[in-house]
């Protein structure tokens, strides 16, 4: 079997899953949850080829020279799939981020990233940052971590999300000077079909699996009104042409009706927020088939931001309970879950969050959308995917071996996997990085 336990051991963990990559894994002893179904698979077997997962069966599976893992009766399920992250950012601060040691960030991120999968992240879908490198360390099993959809840089216009210049930093255009956000990898900041097209077709051209603009106001970012739409029509919709014609999409950052609403008519695909949207949308979207990739921003202040953010986020926080209420009533609506953790001072309570989601779902519903509901999110990346030999989030035959083992019934008991103590097992690509079973 192959194990990775920590960073010291990621060298010895990468020899050995060169030397076992076609080693079969055989789950016993497990109730199965899918990520789709409403109900558990009782006393179910799984087989794994290496990193895929080759059969799946209430009948027992003969695997001659297999590794027996016996699951002590808990609950096998798909690792958790993140949405929304920016790992290259996720507790670096804005000032050390854009202003400090240029290498800071990413010791940083290396921790950061680790620490994700050991809570059962196993994929998290990159919103935004300097992460190629990271994603390249963690694919080569040099540094542990989840699987990264990349999205490459953040676009935004001048005085849009992304554009945390300081006062002093003139505009490219009037100073012929690289802005420091856009020269340390981390934003384009664009303006016009021409700039917006080349900063797309770079991050494409870099490996990004999808697109992100700011397609409206942020209650992080320093200048912009919340209620603002950010880039025209044309703008959003040439870089929904320049992912199209890669095989690919485009998400957002936005809330509002009118700055999602635009998007949609541009082409673009997914809305990473939505906070402040109104039943018409979420219909359109729904008979659209526009994903709906949202997070619970239930906690209204945040010590790290200023008095002018945190008044943006109070009213995200207001709109986030309307938001919720509509979506669970929409059964056509893919939506799936996310953090958004970023700039913060400890990301511990990641999965945790998904216990903000109880007030309007139950558990089975936040477990969907936390693994199963985000398959054909991640699968819209098409010709741009990273991981095309499989789905993701699902337990079926011929998915990746992305897998926990959590003690009890998630099902009933969100608290079986929000609880870190309760998961028995962490498989990510077939490699065992925890296991408290044997």
């Amino acid at each position: 079997m192959k194990f990775l336990w920590t960073t010291a051991f990621c060298l010895i963990g990468s020899a050995a899953a060169a030397q076992n990559d076609t080693q079969a894994i055989l789950i016993t002893n497990i109730h199965l949850f899918d990520g789709v179904s409403a109900a558990r698979l009782e006393n179910a077997n799984v087989l794994i080829d290496g990193h895929i997962i080759s059969r799946v069966s209430t009948d027992e599976i003969q695997a001659d020279g297999a590794t027996v893992i016996d699951g002590q009766g808990g609950t096998l399920m798909p690792g958790l799939v993140d949405n929304h992250v920016h790992l290259s950012m996720v507790t670096v601060s804005i000032p050390d981020l854009l202003f400090g040691e240029p290498t800071y960030p990413l010791v940083r991120a290396v921790r950061d990233a680790e620490e994700m999968l050991m809570r059962g992240v196993t994929t998290g879908r990159d919103m935004g940052g300097n992460i190629f490198g990271l994603k390249k360390a963690i694919d080569e099993d040099i540094v542990p971590g989840p699987r990264i959809y990349p999205s490459g840089r953040f676009l935004s216009q001048t005085s849009g999300h992304f554009d945390f210049r300081t006062k002093a930093e003139t505009h490219r255009a009037f100073s012929n000077i690289e802005p420091t956000p856009d020269r340390l990898g981390w934003v384009y900041t664009v303006d016009g079909v021409p700039q917006v097209l080349a900063a797309a077709r770079e991050n494409l051209r870099l490996g990004a699996s999808q697109i992100k603009i700011a397609a409206g106001g942020g209650y992080a970012s320093p200048t912009d009104p919340l209620l603002s739409t950010q880039f025209t029509f044309e703008e959003m919709k040439a870089a929904a042409d320049a992912a199209t014609d890669f095989g690919t999409y485009v998400t957002m950052h936005a809330y509002t009706p009118t700055a999602i609403n635009r998007a949609i008519d541009a082409g673009i695909k997914d809305v990473g927020h939505g906070q402040l949207l109104d039943r018409e949308t979420l219909e359109r979207m729904a008979a659209e088939g526009v994903h709906l990739s949202t997070q619970p921003f239930t906690v209204c202040n945040e010590p790290q931001l200023d008095a002018f953010s945190n008044a943006k986020l109070n009213v995200v926080c207001q709109g986030t309970a309307n938001m919720y209420k509509m979506v669970s009533e929409m059964p056509d609506l893919n939506v799936t879950w996310g953090t958004d953790l970023f700039n913060v001072p400890d990301a511990s309570d990641q999965v945790e969050q998904l216990e903000r989601l109880l007030e309007w779902f139950e558990p089975v519903e936040i477990l969907k959308q936390a693994t199963g509901n985000a398959t054909s999110l991640l699968a819209m990346s098409g010709d741009k995917n990273p991981y095309p030999e499989g789905p993701i989030g699902r337990i079926v035959e011929g998915a990746y071996a992305d897998l926990l083992i959590v003690e009890g019934n998630p099902l009933a008991d969100l608290s079986a996997v929000t609880d870190a103590s309760n998961i028995m097992l962490i498989m990510k690509n077939g490699v065992v990085y925890k296991d408290v079973l044997n």
